[in-house]
């Protein structure tokens, strides 16, 4: 079965991985969320959750990265249907952008319409302070690759997608409102990925902040990419959990990351309950 799912291309493949994940769950959500590191507490409270994990679905990749607990979540948010990546896998690992996009790809034949992508990042613009929540208004993509190189299947999305508004201006405006009704404090950026899994130099963050990015991590670009061609609505959250090279004297850590991950999840998961309510309610 392997091999010839293998030699199958890759909307089959996501078909295959839809049709397993279909088969454990009655639940039929329009809302996906990728929880990134150190943020996977949030699906830990769904209501009726049913936990899958990547290796029992086809296609899955396996993350190695600490903070990601690598399972699919189907389940309730204040009864609202939900279905939630706890943990992601990187370019940083070794996988192609195909790998780390493919459930993205499998999302849109179960039939997602918005995707929620989070991620732990660091903080260039100085007045994102460590814990800081910052929602996407564009990205830089400079990890020198692009999910959508190479063959394309017209049944997923045009070979050249549009890419003027990745992150929803919509969806902003609702995280900014039950922000603001929360008493959160949040703000609007530009964030850059870079391949990693080394933390950037003094002189890479220079660049970026010269580029005008406002926080820079690993993740989330590819994802955004592959769903916007496949016309899915995205919607971008940062948790600020470390100040970049050459803001703060302090050197870099995993362990820095996940900690702060930790101290913000009260508020963090008060921010996401009120976002998923009024986006499901918009679909």
């Amino acid at each position: 079965m392997g091999e010839k799912l293998a030699s199958t291309g890759l909307y089959e493949r996501a078909e295959h991985a839809a049709r397993v994940i279909r088969s454990r769950t009655t639940e039929t959500p329009r809302v996906a969320i990728v929880l990134g590191s150190g943020l996977g507490g949030f699906a830990d409270d769904f209501e009726d959750a049913v936990r899958i994990p990547y290796e029992d679905i086809p296609g899955f990749a396996q993350s190695t990265a600490q903070g990601h607990a690598g399972q699919l979540v189907v389940g309730k948010v204040d009864h609202v249907p939900l279905l939630a990546m706890q943990g992601r896998v990187h370019y940083y690992e070794g996988y192609s952008l195909e790998q780390v996009t493919f459930p993205i790809r499998t999302f849109k034949l179960l039939g997602i319409k918005t995707l929620i992508l989070t991620n732990a990042s660091g903080g260039v613009n100085v007045q994102l302070t460590q814990g800081a929540l910052m929602v996407l208004s564009d990205h830089l993509n400079l990890m020198g690759d692009n999910p959508l190189r190479g063959p394309n299947d017209p049944r997923f999305g045009p070979r050249f997608p549009d890419m003027t508004a990745v992150y929803s201006p919509e969806l902003q405006e609702i995280v900014i409102e039950e922000a603001r009704a929360l008493g959160i404090e949040i703000r609007r950026g530009i964030y850059a990925a870079l391949s990693g899994p080394s933390y950037e130099t003094p002189a890479e963050i220079h660049l970026m902040r010269n580029l005008g990015a406002d926080a820079v991590g690993m993740s989330t670009v590819p994802e955004a990419i592959v769903a916007r061609q496949m016309d899915i609505e995205v919607l971008g959250i940062s948790c600020i959990t470390n100040m970049a090279a050459g803001i703060s004297d302090e050197p870099i850590n995993h362990e820095e990351v996940m900690a702060t991950g930790d101290r913000v999840r009260t508020t963090f998961t008060q921010l996401l309950r009120g976002v998923v309510g009024r986006v499901s309610s918009r679909i």
